[in-house]
């Protein structure tokens, strides 16, 4: 079960998805605590500053193309799934089908043993290809955010990174067709 903590307006971070909180939708800031709360102490590789960062910047990319609440509550939770011990359940019950779908198909389905990380990476990226629109363009959010890091501060992963993007970005035939260009 998530734990639902009251959040008042200092707690926000400066950032376009929350540039007036007292106009925020409820559910974005709800979605915001959670992932927030789940993410908690965990670091962003390379920079080491607060993981929550990254789901933040993923959901402003997304505000500039869609601001449907259920998707940038998505966009904030797209990593909580893969990365701590909330589950889609937990999403479901908390957020609702729609949200819980959207960050389904933003949660890669591979394992280790599924192969090697070629192998794996057409098991996610098949996944990803056959999500809805909102799944797609938040994945594309996601690269938008990645890769200048990657880029930065571990070039030779990069290499890799930037070529597995660049085909799960082609099999993303839904994601908005405006961030896929900016891709």
């Amino acid at each position: 079960m998530i734990d639902k903590q009251p959040l008042t307006p200092l707690q926000l971070p400066s950032t376009t998805v929350f540039t007036d909180p007292k106009e925020a939708h409820p559910l974005v800031l709800e979605a915001y605590v959670v992932a927030a709360t789940a993410h908690g102490t965990q670091k962003r590789k390379y920079t080491n500053t607060s993981y929550i960062v990254h789901p933040l910047e993923v959901a402003a990319i997304v505000m500039t193309v869609n601001t449907d609440a259920e998707v940038l509550a998505a966009a904030l939770l797209h990593d909580v799934v893969e990365d701590t011990t909330t589950t889609l359940a937990d999403i479901h019950a908390q957020f609702g089908a729609r949200v819980a779908q959207i960050v389904d198909f933003c949660t890669h389905r591979s394992r280790p043993e599924h192969g090697n990380r070629r192998l794996r990476k057409v098991i996610d990226n098949q996944h990803y290809a056959s999500g809805p629109a909102a799944s797609q363009t938040i994945k594309v959010a996601d690269m938008l955010s990645n890769v200048p890091s990657i880029r930065k501060h571990d070039p030779e992963f990069a290499a890799v990174y930037v070529r597995e993007k660049r085909d799960l970005l082609d099999k993303l035939v839904y994601a908005n067709s405006d961030l896929c260009e900016h891709a």
